[in-house]
């Protein structure tokens, strides 16, 4: 009788296991509101768009101003402004994401599944422990720092590239969008399907160097700006990498019961040719343009797709909400929120505010202090480096690019309605200062729990442990 009732025990909890859908988790590097097809026509995405068609293309959902910072938060569910990590982004410093957090992988991994990076992680690599195989991932392929060629794959004079922990060269004259297309299809094709499977996937397309196989951009003859057409056909290789890995999900048989989740890290640079129109600002900035991500998901578990979401959804939020869609334990404390009802069930948003960053850092080039409350946005101080509405540049030669001149402290202050006025073109201030009064005591709140930004300057003994490793990037220097 104990035999058979733990024979259906074990039955019971391998369907459960089979249930538990596949996460496939997609970062594009620096992608712009406007860069992707289903917001702006001049765009060729259309394995992009297809799936976001079929799921929940999101109109309100934020990231971080910057690379580092934002990716802490898919990892962590922690805000940046709590973690240390919300100045700039990390490089070859003694920084990684604190090593007490608990990550994404490593909890999905307590409930069974499969866990594999590849492509960009930006996390830190000072000390083994802070890279992608000590965070919870079973394989990991791809660079730990913050751009590099899209051939070499050298950064500063060094390679970066690993392949779990050993620096891998075989890829060195091989376009990185490929190199990640291809180890993420052979994951696929070697996994179980019975087993859970969370794939994260932080692309290099499209962060500067401007570098791709021609025949992409040969896809924008309308496009007179050389640095745009390259851009473009940056995104669609990407796209096309896109559309080969659902290909490969669909021929497994796990397509149908895939969660996937694209969104990009931060708004585009302008003056690297992306484009966010007509959001106001980019990259590096507090404005709508450098936080507003596009982003959707779509798949298993999405019962209402095909619409707009116009809720609120911080990048805090995807790991609560990865974990609900995947049947984890909810970790306490996070700053994030579990949306994966909100989402599935196209019921409002259980946020209502959150913060777009808290940097006390001298000169901080991406923003100061700002707050989203309602409709309201609340920005103190300075907003970030550039200022603007820059339209994609097909047909100039040079970017519009106008440029924030710093400033210390919590002065101007910012106040928009975002519902009313979501291109940032009507500073309300002065206006209604019982809202200024009102959203700058509610940030005042926030900073009661700001931990400082942990920013040192760059580590000479990271340069001395790479000569040493064959002039390869490499843990080992805090």
């Amino acid at each position: 009788m104990r035999l058979l009732v733990a024979t259906i025990l074990l039955l019971h909890l391998s369907l459960i296991s089979a249930k538990k859908p596949h996460i496939l988790f997609i970062v594009a590097d620096d992608l712009g509101w406007n860069d992707v097809g289903f917001r702006n026509p001049d765009m060729i995405t259309p394995n992009i768009d297809k799936i976001a068609y079929q799921g929940v293309i999101f109109e309100s959902a934020y990231v971080l101003p910057v690379c580092s910072p934002s990716r802490s938060t898919f990892m962590s569910g922690m805000y940046p402004y709590h973690t240390g990590l919300q100045h700039i982004v990390i490089g070859d410093q003694k920084v990684c994401l604190p090593l007490h957090l608990r990550t994404l992988p490593q909890q999905l991994k307590e409930v069974g599944y499969a866990t594999h990076a590849v492509g960009k992680w930006h996390l830190g690599f000072c000390n083994w422990n802070c890279t992608p195989t000590y965070r919870g991932f079973d394989s990991y392929l791809g660079y730990y720092h913050s751009q590099e060629d899209y051939y070499s794959h050298e950064q500063g004079g060094y390679l970066d590239f690993n392949d779990g922990e050993r620096v891998a060269r075989e890829f060195n004259g091989q376009y990185s969008t490929y190199v990640y297309t291809n180890r993420t299809t052979n994951i696929i094709e070697a996994h179980d399907p019975d087993v859970p499977l969370f794939m994260y996937l932080p692309y290099q397309n499209v962060h500067y160097p401007i570098q791709v196989p021609e025949k992409y951009s040969n896809m924008y003859p309308h496009v007179f700006n050389e640095g745009r057409k390259k851009f473009s056909g940056m995104v669609s290789a990407l796209d096309e990498a896109f559309g080969n890995i659902t290909n490969a999900l669909f021929n497994k048989g796990m397509l149908e019961n895939t969660l996937i989740l694209f969104t990009t890290d931060n708004g585009a640079e302008v003056f690297m040719y992306g484009d966010n129109y007509p959001l106001r600002g980019g990259k590096h900035t507090l404005w709508e343009g450098g936080t507003r991500g596009t982003s959707f998901m779509a798949g298993a578990g999405i019962t209402q797709p095909g619409i707009n979401y116009t809720g609120l959804i911080h990048s805090v939020d995807w790991m609560p909400t990865l974990l609900a869609a995947a049947g984890a334990p909810q970790l306490p404390g996070l700053d994030g929120v579990n949306q994966w009802d909100s989402i599935r069930l196209n019921q409002p948003s259980k946020r209502t505010e959150f913060i777009y960053n808290l940097d006390d850092f001298p000169i901080p080039t991406q923003g100061h202090a700002g707050i989203r409350v309602g409709d309201w946005k609340l920005l103190l101080g300075y907003p970030g480096q550039t200022d603007g509405w820059t339209k994609p540049m097909n047909e100039t030669k040079d970017t519009l690019l106008l440029n924030n001149i710093y400033f210390a402290g919590d002065t101007p202050t910012f106040l928009f309605n975002i519902a009313d006025d979501p291109n940032e073109y009507n500073n309300m201030a002065d206006k209604r200062p019982d809202i200024v009064a009102k959203l700058t005591a509610r940030i005042n709140e926030y900073r009661l729990t700001y931990v400082a930004a942990n920013y040192p300057p760059s580590d000479p003994e990271a340069r001395e442990v790479a000569k040493k490793n064959g002039n390869a990037w490499a843990p080992g220097w805090c």
